[in-house]
């Protein structure tokens, strides 16, 4: 089983995740959007993802893969509470999506992926209750560039919920193409017992379904496109415990039609 760790993550992100009488719907698509600061119209909202995946099948082309992860949503609580030593408190909401993931190696520089979700969210401020789905497919395709060992990276998917009681629903779909390049730079850290290289990405995100970003006090923000870079530390195995299953460690800016997300990044980034 492995479990990426959020410990560091919710100790640094900070503000209010639901604060209104009302639904904000982008905490149902918590787990596609990846954990990081969201900043609309000068209001923020958090989200920390925990992937959880258990592998149920393996051989030298094919492997099978069991997926839970957990998304959570953390309101009155600001970035000025760490100076106090204070930590978040309060859930303000929470989704699981269990799936398959199914993956293929077709040749030495490119695997095929594909999954298939369907899970459930709540909003324990508002009480609502939705049913998440989602499903997608992804290639992943090894470049040669000196020592730089680039991943070129290209994902289709959706996802969609509807809220229990029938009177919220809504969709978005995107593709999503970026790349992961190397530095070529590399050292060992005694302690963890591993070597590390920085790697840089880019990647770009186009909604076929205009992305809405619900906010309090102001007009919804509907987001068409963004593009996303950062960099992070690449670790030959996974650090700490065998269950946390940290093999990256970074950080991120995505930011297009309004909306600015800083993320902190514990896997593969694409």
């Amino acid at each position: 089983m492995v479990l990426k760790s959020v410990l560091v993550l919710v100790t640094l992100l900070g503000s209010s995740f639901a604060l209104a009488e009302e639904d904000y719907v982008h905490y149902a698509f918590a787990n596609y959007l990846g954990s990081g600061i969201y900043q609309t119209s000068g209001q923020n909202a958090t989200v920390v993802n925990i992937p959880i995946s258990v592998e149920l099948y393996k051989n030298d082309t094919e492997t099978l893969i069991l997926r839970t992860p957990i998304s959570l949503g953390f309101f009155n609580f600001k970035w000025s509470d760490l100076s106090d030593g204070d930590l978040p408190t309060s859930v303000g909401t929470m989704t699981i999506t269990p799936g398959i993931e199914y993956r293929l190696r077709t040749s030495d520089t490119h695997e095929f992926q594909t999954y298939a979700d369907l899970g459930y969210g709540n909003n324990f401020t508002t009480g609502n209750n939705v049913a998440i789905y989602s499903a997608g497919v992804s290639s992943l395709l090894d470049l040669e560039l000196r020592q730089s060992a680039p991943v070129w990276v290209n994902r289709l998917f959706f996802a969609g919920y509807a809220s229990f009681d029938g009177t919220q629903s809504e969709t978005y779909s995107a593709l999503q193409s970026g790349i992961d390049i190397g530095t070529n730079i590399h050292w060992r850290w005694n302690w963890l017992g591993v070597d590390v290289e920085p790697r840089v990405f880019a990647t770009a995100y186009w909604y076929f379904d205009k992305l809405r970003f619900a906010t309090p006090f102001g007009e919804d923000v509907l987001v068409s496109n963004s593009v996303e870079v950062g960099a992070t530390l690449a670790f030959s195995k996974p650090i700490l415990w065998d269950w946390m299953g940290i093999d990256r460690l970074g950080l991120s800016v995505r930011s297009g039609d309004g909306v600015k997300v800083w993320r902190l990044i514990f896997e593969f980034p694409i």
